[in-house]
This record gives structure tokens, C-alpha cells and sequence, in this order.
């Protein structure tokens, strides 16, 4: 095996976007993450429903003709 070539392995902890952190082993030296166990909608059994900027009216909008000429 050659030498010198392998990346530093650290410990690092790792930091949710809801506050929550962990500590595990890494070759990057910090490491920030949008979501983790402790939020995410999976292992919590809590949904989540975000409708950012109205998405949801702007497609209703959008295809509005398209369903009015349906009926």
C-alpha cells in the first residue's frame, strides 16, 4: 500500500439546520446538514407541509383554463 496518500480522517460534529448535533468521523473538518433523524418526517411521524412562495396557487392558476375547458 503506498504511503501519504490516504486523506486525514478527524472527528467532527456534525450540525443540523434544527439545532440538533452529532459527532461522528469524517475526512472534511466541519460539516453542516439541512436535515437529520431528529427532524426529518420519516423517523419523527410528524409531516411536514411547506408551500413556499403560494406553489401550489400559482399551478392551480397556471392551469386553470386547461381545466375549465375539461368540464
Amino acid at each position: 500500500m503506498k504511503s501519504d496518500i490516504h486523506p486525514e480522517y478527524h472527528k467532527v460534529t456534525a450540525v443540523c439546520g434544527c439545532g440538533n448535533t452529532v459527532e461522528l468521523g469524517s475526512v472534511n473538518e466541519e460539516m453542516v446538514v439541512e436535515i437529520c433523524s431528529a427532524c426529518h418526517p420519516f423517523f419523527t411521524g410528524k409531516q411536514k407541509l411547506i408551500d413556499t412562495a403560494g406553489r401550489i396557487e400559482k399551478f392551480k392558476k397556471r392551469y386553470a383554463k386547461h381545466y375549465e375547458t375539461k368540464k
